[in-house]
């Protein structure tokens, strides 16, 4: 039996990749590429060279993964077909399909490397607890890597966020502690005070998404690189929901080098600041879930 490590022969793309599938917005990157069709499609089937930068990896749908953490990344880009052209959208919309990693979302790809990160540093070490606040995403996410690698976690978590959310953290194993919604961040009970007060009142591992480098880099080096090969190099706008920025800062980062004329817009709900910081603004809560801050993140 073929393991996902061992190397076999590059087989070209196929066509069958974009089928409509149901998403979910916040999960997905909107990724707007004007000049690719179908044709280049088909160019690309016929000639898998003419993608640049493009690594060879192993096709995890015919093989045994060692664990769930590698079935992380890698996720399809689809073409969506309906939902543009009812809006009158003249030119292609793909959507990278971020809900299909194996925690439900793209901060499943954030929570490996912060945790990988932090191994390689010495800074987490066997059986040592790790702590985050999250609205939920990065915590699954989290939860996920420390249940493969057995490390006990803590996640803060504000009382706004679905139940759903909640029942999910403790199926992985996590304990939720849940704060008030409307605190400030650096308030000592808001989630943020709340995960920074037990580090250092109880020694947890404080991986913080909002400051952490490893955040923007798992998508620098990974999403990003995915999108370009994806799109055969041709993307004119990527658009992103926004909450530590990460994902947006790393891969907008990757592809201004790739292709330095892309736009790249930032989605951001009323109430939160980071769509524009100079701006003197008075914080609001709001009720959507993953994105906005009254602060702005390091990362």
């Amino acid at each position: 039996m073929r393991r996902c490590g061992e190397w076999q022969p590059p087989s070209p793309p196929r066509n069958g990749c974009f089928h409509l599938l149901p998403f979910l917005f916040t999960l997905l990157l909107l990724l707007f590429v004007f000049p690719i069709g179908r044709e280049d499609v088909q160019t690309m089937a016929q000639n898998p060279s003419a993608v640049n930068n493009k690594k060879e990896v192993p096709d995890r749908r015919t093989c045994i993964l060692d664990t769930v953490l590698d079935a992380i990344g890698s996720t399809p880009c689809i073409r969506l077909n309906h939902v543009p052209k009812k809006h009158g959208v003249c030119c292609d919309v793909v959507a990278k399909c971020e809900f299909l990693n194996p925690g439900g979302s793209v901060k499943d790809r954030i929570a490996r490397q912060m945790i990988l990160d932090a191994e390689a540093s010495g800074r987490l070490r066997p059986n040592q607890t790790i702590i985050e606040a999250t609205s939920g995403n990065t915590g699954i996410g989290l939860s996920l890597v420390a249940a493969v690698k057995k490390y006990p976690m803590i996640i803060t978590m504000p009382k706004k966020m679905s139940h759903e959310k909640e029942v999910t953290l403790q199926a992985l194993g996590a304990e939720v502690i849940r704060t008030e919604t409307a605190l400030p961040w650096d308030h000592p009970d808001s989630l943020i005070g709340m995960a920074r007060r037990l580090e250092k009142e109880k020694g947890y591992v404080l991986l913080d998404q909002y400051r952490n480098p490893s955040n923007p880099k798992a998508h620098y080096e990974g999403t990003a690189q995915e999108i370009y090969d994806q799109c055969g190099g041709k993307v004119d706008m990527a658009v992103f929901t926004t909450g530590t920025g990460g994902t947006m800062a790393g891969v907008a980062r990757r592809l201004k080098e790739l292709l330095p004329n892309i736009v790249i817009v930032g989605v951001d709900p009323y109430g939160s600041i980071l769509a524009d910081p100079s701006v003197p603004l008075d914080p609001k809560p709001y009720l959507v879930e993953g994105i906005g801050y009254d602060f702005l993140p390091d990362v």
